[in-house]
């Protein structure tokens, strides 16, 4: 399994054009095989920033998922958006098991 998570820090006052402008890549991106969760979250404590959290079975849905037509358009939509930066990693998951 692999975790892609991060952060995106929009300019102020900008967060929820980001959140609305994000809604189709994430209902299309659910859809996608090898996605298990898609989320791009606000943050309760910071009005500018976004986290980022995916959760994927392999390579291959990722890889497939990068290519997709919904990403496409999704780098052109965001590349038109006010975001200040991104930190984005991918983790590679040896084990998961229930915590408690």
């Amino acid at each position: 399994m692999l975790i892609v998570a991060g952060e995106i820090r929009m300019q102020p006052g900008t967060r929820d054009q980001f959140l609305e402008a994000v809604r189709p890549v994430v209902a299309a991106t659910l859809l996608e095989e090898g996605c298990r969760v898609y989320a791009f979250t606000p943050d309760p404590d910071d009005a500018d920033l976004v986290r980022l959290y995916e959760l994927w079975d392999d390579e291959a849905a990722i890889a497939a998922h990068l290519a997709s037509e919904h990403l496409a358009a999704w780098r052109t939509t965001s590349a038109s958006l006010p975001i200040r930066s991104r930190d984005i990693m991918k983790y590679t998951i040896a084990e998961a098991v229930p915590l408690g």
